[in-house]
C-alpha cells in the first residue's frame, strides 16, 4: 500500500511496531461490562480528525474491550483514493485520550498465551506434520492486497523450513473487503475436501484479485476452484451453508482472541509478525530459526 494514508494516520500518533495490524495480547482481558465508547463518539472523533478531506472515508469496524485491562480497542477501516488501511485505536478508561501503535506481550515467556491458544484452537487448512517443532499460523484475507504480497514470502519460508507446519486461518475483513467472506467460505470448503486444491485456489484468487468484485465473485470462485482440481459444484453448496459461515466466523473470533486486527498476521510458535512484507527476509529467517529452536513447548 502507498504511504499517503499512513501519513494521515500519523496525524494521530507515530506508527508502532507493526504497519498492517496491531495488538498481540498477553495481559488479562478487560471485563466486557466495562464502559466502551459509543459508535457515535468514534464517528465524531474521526470527523474532527479527518473531516477536512472529503476523499477520506471510514467505517467503524469494531469497538470492544482491549486486552490491556480497562482500555477499549477501536478498529476503523479507512480508505482514500482506492487505498485501504485499518487503524487501531486504544482508548483510555476516561475516554479523553487515544493511542495507536502496537501493544506487545510481556513476561518470562511472552508468546506463551498466544502459542497455547493457537495450539488448541486452530481449525484452518494445514500442511506439514502435526508434531512439528515449528508451527506457522497465517491469518489471511483473500481480498487483501497485503496478503497477496505476503504469500510468496510465506511459501519461501516454508520451503526453507520443510519440517514446519503451516496453518491457514481465514480472517476476512468485511468492512474493507466486500467479497472476502465469500472467498473464505469457498476456501474453507475446498480445503476440507482437497488439501492440494486449497493451496492452488488461494494463490489463484490472490493472482486474480483485481478482476474479482461482489457481482462476479461466485463465478470467479467456481472458475478457480475448478482449475485447482476441486469439485466446484460441491464447494458452492458448502460455501453457501450456515455451517460454513459459522466456521469462518469462528476463525475470525479465534483470531481476535490472539490479537489479530488486520491481515496478514503470522504467528511463529506464538510470536506474532504483523508486518511480514516489511521485514528483510534474512531477519525473518532468523526469527523463524529462533522460534523453531524454542520448540512448541
Amino acid at each position: 500500500m502507498q504511504r499517503s494514508l499512513f501519513l494521515l494516520i500519523v496525524l494521530l500518533a507515530a506508527t508502532g511496531w507493526g504497519q498492517q495490524s496491531s495488538t498481540t495480547p498477553s495481559l488479562p482481558a478487560a471485563p466486557f461490562s466495562q464502559r466502551l465508547p459509543s459508535k457515535e463518539t468514534v464517528e465524531s472523533f474521526m470527523k474532527h480528525w479527518f473531516g477536512y478531506d472529503a476523499t477520506i472515508t471510514w467505517q467503524v469496524a469494531q469497538i470492544q474491550p482491549a486486552e490491556a485491562a480497562g482500555f477499549a480497542q477501536v478498529v476503523v477501516a479507512m480508505e482514500k483514493g482506492g487505498q485501504r488501511q485499518q487503524m487501531v485505536l486504544y482508548i483510555t478508561p476516561d475516554e479523553k485520550h487515544a493511542f495507536t501503535g502496537e501493544v506487545i506481550p510481556f513476561g518470562a515467556d511472552p508468546f506463551a498465551p498466544a502459542r497455547k491458544e493457537l495450539a488448541t484452537s486452530t481449525t484452518g487448512i494445514s500442511r506439514g506434520p502435526a508434531t512439528a517443532q515449528l508451527t506457522v499460523v497465517e491469518f489471511s484475507d483473500l481480498e487483501c492486497p497485503h496478503c497477496k504480497q505476503a504469500q510468496p514470502i510465506i511459501d519461501k519460508l516454508m520451503g526453507d523450513f520443510p519440517k514446519a507446519r503451516l496453518v491457514f486461518q481465514q480472517f476476512p475483513i468485511e468492512a474493507a473487503h466486500p467479497w472476502a467472506f465469500k472467498a473464505a467460505s469457498w476456501g474453507e470448503c475446498i480445503g476440507r475436501e482437497n488439501n492440494a486444491a486449497f493451496w492452488k485456489f488461494v494463490n489463484a484468487v490472490y493472482d486474480d484479485q483485481l478482476n474479482i468484485d461482489p457481482q462476479n465473485a461466485d463465478a470467479k470462485m467456481k472458475e478457480h476452484a475448478t482449475a485447482a482440481g476441486a469439485d466446484a459444484a460441491k464447494a458452492a453448496t458448502c460455501a453457501a451453508s450456515p455451517e460454513t459461515a459459522k466456521a469462518v466466523r469462528d476463525s475470525l473470533e479465534m483470531g481476535k482472541q490472539v490479537g489479530v486486527t488486520g491481515t496478514p498476521t503470522v504467528f511463529l510458535n506464538g510470536r506474532k509478525i504483523s508486518a511480514i512484507t516489511t521485514i528483510p527476509y534474512e531477519t525473518l529467517k532468523d526469527l523463524t530459526h529462533f522460534a523453531e529452536s524454542q520448540g512448541p513447548k
